[in-house]
């Protein structure tokens, strides 16, 4: 079986790669817990995901001013 490097130093299966995973199990699971999002109700409209904070200030109207 054909391994591969990770950036963490661990080996991991060249299947995984061609995949398109740049990272070992570990490394991909704490990478994943890193990416934060919510999901917004809009009126008049279906949820939104926003993943940036600033995003989700500005369609809050009730947080003028901050």
């Amino acid at each position: 079986m054909t391994m591969v490097i990770c950036k963490c130093g661990n080996l991991f299966p060249a299947a995984r790669s061609r995949l398109g995973y740049t990272t070992c199990l570990s490394c991909g699971d704490k990478q994943a817990h890193m990416v934060t999002f919510c999901t917004v109700p809009m009126s008049k409209s279906n949820y939104v995901v926003v993943s940036n904070m600033n995003e989700l200030k500005m369609l809050n109207p009730k947080r003028v001013g901050e």
